[in-house]
């Protein structure tokens, strides 16, 4: 038996759609958008379709961006001899806070896992050997992947495409 309109339980179960939003959360977001002013709701939803529509990767290091280069890429003041090579963008940010890091990034967006269905073909490996190629300045990849059976699996990966070209890896 349905408790709310169609509209609410349209916009709860849409809701309860997004990673980490059960039924209670989405209902608690629910009821909040709908007391919102109009505008502030309208604000939200055009900066949602907005970041969908211009969001892409960086053509550098695959982190998400809004430009041709991230921030971090675009920037003089980086070690780009340098590449950690993290799993997804809030591994990067992670680091990023800390300020311990000089050097730039390259982002995954995954990890192998045969268990999963996953392979070296469905994460930006390609494109870290395509960048490592073509930047002769690189010494350095440090590979910082979860310690996860996951991590592990993609950093020994990594370590034995990059091997070869005499490149430095170390491992976090």
């Amino acid at each position: 038996m349905d408790y709310y309109s169609n509209q609410i339980s349209k916009l709860i179960d849409e809701l309860s759609r997004l990673p980490g939003i059960g039924a209670k959360s989405a209902s608690r977001l629910a009821f909040h958008l709908i007391h919102m002013p109009k505008e502030e709701v309208k604000r939200l939803a055009d900066t949602m379709v907005e970041a969908r529509e211009n969001v892409r990767y960086c053509k550098e290091c695959c982190t998400l961006t809004d430009q041709e280069l991230c921030p971090i890429c675009r920037s003089q003041t980086r070690d780009h001899s340098v590449i950690m090579v993290v799993e997804n963008p809030r591994d990067l940010a992670a680091y990023e806070k800390t300020g311990k890091f000089d050097g730039v990034y390259h982002v995954l967006h995954g990890a192998i896992s045969p268990m999963r269905g996953i392979g070296p073909g469905d994460i930006k490996l390609k494109e870290l050997m395509e960048r490592l190629s073509r930047e002769p300045e690189v010494k350095e990849v440090i590979i910082a992947t979860n310690s996860s059976l996951e991590g592990e699996t993609t950093a020994m990966y990594i370590g034995k495409l990059i091997k070869p070209t005499g490149i430095r890896v170390t491992r976090i």
